[in-house]
């Protein structure tokens, strides 16, 4: 493997907050109940500092670099004030400065009791919202274990709207227990209809170690998922949005911080169970923090990180589970720079795709063909 120049490499930030006011029975994330549905004061005070202290000990990371988008998942991370993060970005870019341009994202749930008023947020430098409304059918909501409503989602977004933000995803799921194809189609309707600029609509997926995995809901059949893919994507290209990645649609720019996982930057990870990506001069690593809040909090930062290095062999699949996620791939350079080898090695792999047409035949691009993306679990599979 060559020397790396992290240089080359956009750096973001990734956040997280644990917390949410209940626990929902698909998620799998690393997402905790608070105490009485509402996050207390000390308890956010104590959380922000442990962040600061944990960012303080990856700045030798950056290597010189600014921070090129932030991320604030969850969990719930409206849940913490908009005062909190005003203090939390202080304390950051006192250590490393953000681009001045920098995509702030947070994620926010509608419910309207558990949250700033969103101009509070837009105020503190955040300046996208990805708004968790997974269905405008109060019935589904309520399998989902959401606890907000059609009009709560409905609300959310307006209000997001008119406190100023200009960049505001939905987050969609299709797929739901029972679920038809009107219904899925009418969730999509009403995300456009009421200002969404981005769009991410993904099939709900039952993992292991949730409430869904140990009840097994009734799903729609594969006939049923095949239309509502066909008609949502039909229904989202007739009203201008561009499918840029295997579930992202934009009416705007893409999600700044999203397109650099998807072309392999990197990333520090702040936050009780957070993962991460740096790249040194000697290579490429992983990183991930300490689950459980209450360890994160009780540990001292030095001891929250675990790290492992991307070996040579697992580079190829790494990189490309990452960038063939994009309908339109990544400029072939950023595989050599990004990874510290020759693309040449894979030639003899690459041409095989491309002759079975499950990639472009361009060499200049590293992509997918529209059935590469059909079968792409496949094509990744070659790269293991």
């Amino acid at each position: 493997m060559a020397e790396l120049n992290p240089a080359l490499v956009p750096l973001s930030l990734y956040i997280h907050m644990p917390w949410c006011v209940r626990k929902c029975p698909y998620c799998d994330f690393n997402s905790h109940a608070v105490p009485d549905g509402k996050l207390s004061l000390d308890l956010e005070h104590e959380y922000l500092q442990a962040l600061v202290a944990d960012f303080k000990t990856q700045v030798d990371f950056a290597q010189g670099r600014q921070i090129h988008s932030v991320f604030i998942g969850g969990g719930t991370p409206s849940l913490i004030s908009a005062k909190g993060y005003v203090w939390l970005f202080n304390q950051l870019k006192n250590m490393i400065a953000f681009e001045n341009d920098c995509e702030i994202t947070l994620e926010a749930n509608p419910g309207t009791v558990e949250h700033d008023p969103f101009a509070g947020y837009l105020a503190a430098g955040i300046n996208r919202l990805s708004i968790g409304v997974q269905s405008f059918n109060t019935e589904h909501l309520q399998k989902l274990g959401r606890i907000h409503s059609n009009q709560d989602a409905v609300s959310a977004i307006h209000l997001a709207r008119e406190a100023g933000f200009k960049r505001i995803n939905v987050d969609l799921m299709h797929g739901l227990p029972e679920q038809s194809e009107e219904q899925a189609l009418y969730d999509l309707k009403m995300a456009v209809e009421h200002g969404a600029t981005h769009v991410s609509w993904y099939q709900l997926t039952i993992e292991p170690n949730t409430v869904f995995f140990r009840t097994q809901p009734i799903l729609p059949t594969d006939d049923v998922l095949e239309e509502i893919q066909i008609q949502g994507e039909a229904y989202l290209k007739a009203h201008g949005f561009v499918n840029y990645e295997v579930s992202a649609w934009r009416k705007e720019k893409p999600s700044v911080h999203n397109l650099n996982y998807w072309q392999f930057g990197d990333y520090l990870a702040i936050g009780a169970g957070a993962h991460g990506k740096v790249t040194q001069p000697d290579g490429v690593y992983r990183f991930q923090k300490t689950r459980l809040p209450k360890d994160y909090l009780a540990k001292v930062p030095a001891e929250h990180i675990q790290f492992k290095r991307i070996e040579a062999d697992e580079m190829p699949f790494e990189f490309m589970m990452n960038a063939l996620r994009l309908n339109q791939g990544v400029d072939a350079q950023l595989y050599a720079e990004r990874t510290g080898l020759s693309l040449d090695r894979l030639d003899e792999l690459l041409n095989s795709l491309r002759s079975r047409k499950l990639m472009v035949e361009d060499k200049a691009r590293i992509s997918c063909t529209e059935q590469g993306h059909v079968f792409l679990n496949s094509v990744l599979d070659h790269f293991l």
